[in-house]
């Protein structure tokens, strides 16, 4: 596979490593440390079986003035390092004092002096005394005024910098390329998202190690998100291994019903005219609220009558969508792990661990009602123990791919009812292989279609079954064959039962 290759000998300045196996990955969040104390969260992750910590650290946070460094937050990650865990760092260029967009936090926006910037990460870089192998510079660039305020030359300039100082502190640690987001994948070839990249990638190829992709739409379109970024890169004569520094889901991209309620709803928000239902007092406090919070407030309003689809996203929502909510992340987390593994990708980082301030909610946040239910755990009071359902299928896959070198698609056919049914080999280095096997169907009513009955290949004399939600399944093997019935919840069939 194309990322079992060496990066390539065209970067000068030091040789990074290859990224070699698999390892499954977990986000921390955006906002590390920065409204609240830096608490714990490797060992946490790693108890789910995160082999990979990904974390965001931001340039106001390390140095808030002029030449005086405040390591609280890099040493609050490097006191909890695990050496069986890799580390991949976000460095954000947000400054109050140091760039063009004062801030603390988002959007990033470039250096007012790039040298000062490279000092910054060199000295970010020999802080971490080699403990960190990814840096990336700053998260989704090509999503201009939200994440990056700045074009694409700039964030070119920026990113060799960047480079620079990374290879300077420890030649041994690889360069990633700013997240990839849905904002290219979901565009027309002339959309100005694709626009930034292709000059990114025309202007900066020797700047980066790898290229980060967000796995976040229909699962089954990884094949085609991983092939699409890889021919971006071979338009311009290169390649460079893939990753995926995040994915996740359901999100309302995957609902058709879901968007098209949430966008009337948004529109009526922005609508003015509400003086014949409102007092002038109310007209102005409402006036006086931003529109998406205003959208958030009118879909509670009205949440009995949106679409179940749309309904599972809200906090408090009835319970059995909540359920079903679950057990479709539940499914996706091995599914878009397998898909995007069996195209060569060895590490992928799940967005995210958990909310990044204990006892906060906010049901009126729109990024919170968009994504805020995808992350593994939550917190009880202040320590971070409560596991979410997914967390366990997180754990559980990550059992099953322990020790995984290489995951391939296998030949499978159709069922009976003429679904797809997607197969693949997990192979282990001193373990029999696992097979993970599901059918096709809609996201969100698959799981009422009738099983289907599947003979599968089995050149084993035992067989076992558990299914993503961590339920043993029936399954008869012969020793050429194994009988099951397959569904959309992906099952896990390896020689031996799971603990």
């Amino acid at each position: 596979m194309r990322e079992a290759m060496d990066l390539q000998a065209s970067h000068k300045t030091g040789t990074p490593k290859r990224p070699a196996g698999i390892r499954l990955g977990i986000v921390r969040g955006i906002s590390y440390g920065m409204f609240g104390e830096p608490d714990s969260f490797v060992p946490e992750s790693r108890k789910l079986g995160g082999a990979l910590v990904r974390v965001y650290v931001y340039w106001g946070q390390v140095e808030p003035e002029p030449g005086r460094f405040d390591w609280t937050v890099v040493d609050a990650l490097l006191d909890q390092l695990d050496p069986a865990a890799e580390t991949w760092v976000t460095v954000c260029s947000s400054s109050p004092w140091a760039t063009r967009q004062p801030t603390g936090f988002l959007p990033s926006s470039p250096a007012k002096n790039l040298d000062q910037y490279g000092r910054f990460v060199r000295e970010l870089v020999n802080r971490c005394q080699g403990r960190v192998e990814y840096w990336q510079c700053n998260n989704e660039p090509s999503n201009t005024g939200l994440l990056w305020a700045g074009t694409a030359a700039e964030y070119v300039e920026q990113l060799t910098v960047f480079h620079q100082a990374v290879r300077a502190g420890d030649p041994a640690a690889a360069v990633v390329l700013g997240g990839c987001g849905y904002d290219v994948l979901a565009s027309e070839d002339d959309s100005a998202a694709r626009e930034f990249f292709d000059h990114v990638l025309d202007h900066g190829q020797d700047a980066f190690d790898l290229f980060s992709v967000h796995l976040y739409g229909d699962p089954h379109a990884i094949p085609d998100q991983v092939a699409q970024v890889r021919a971006m890169m071979r338009r311009h004569g290169y390649e460079r291994p893939v990753v995926a520094g995040e994915y996740n889901g359901p999100t309302l991209f995957e609902f058709p019903e879901a968007q098209q309620a949430l966008e009337q709803t948004m529109m009526a928000a922005f609508a003015t005219d509400s003086a014949d239902t409102h007092s002038a007092a109310a007209c102005e406090e409402e006036a006086a609220e931003p529109p998406d919070r205003r959208t958030m407030r009118a879909l509670y309003a009205q949440a009995p009558q949106l679409p179940p689809q749309l309904q599972m996203f809200l906090e408090d929502c009835p319970p059995e969508l909540a359920a079903k909510r679950d057990r479709i992340n539940q499914r996706q987390i091995v599914t878009r792990n397998i898909l995007a593994l069996a195209e060569g990708l060895t590490r992928t980082a799940c967005w995210n661990l958990a909310p990044e301030i204990p006892d906060y909610s906010d049901r009126f946040n729109l990024m919170g009602f968009l994504f805020g239910k995808l992350a593994l755990m939550d917190y009880e009071g202040r320590q971070l123990t409560r596991h979410r359902p997914a967390a366990h299928t997180f754990a559980l896959l990550a059992d099953h791919l322990h020790g995984a070198t290489a995951v391939h698609r296998l030949d499978a056919g159709h069922g009976h009812d003429g679904q797809p049914v997607f197969a693949f080999e997990v192979q282990r280095e001193g373990h029999d292989p696992v097979h993970v096997l599901w059918t096709g169907g809609h996201v969100f009513t698959g799981e009422d279609q009738p099983p289907t009955p599947v003979h599968w290949p089995w050149p084993h004399p035992t067989a076992h079954a558990v299914d993503a939600y961590g339920a043993r399944q029936r399954i008869e093997c012969d020793g050429t064959t194994a009988h099951l019935t397959l569904s959309v919840t992906p099952l896990f069939v390896s020689t031996t039962p799971h603990s």
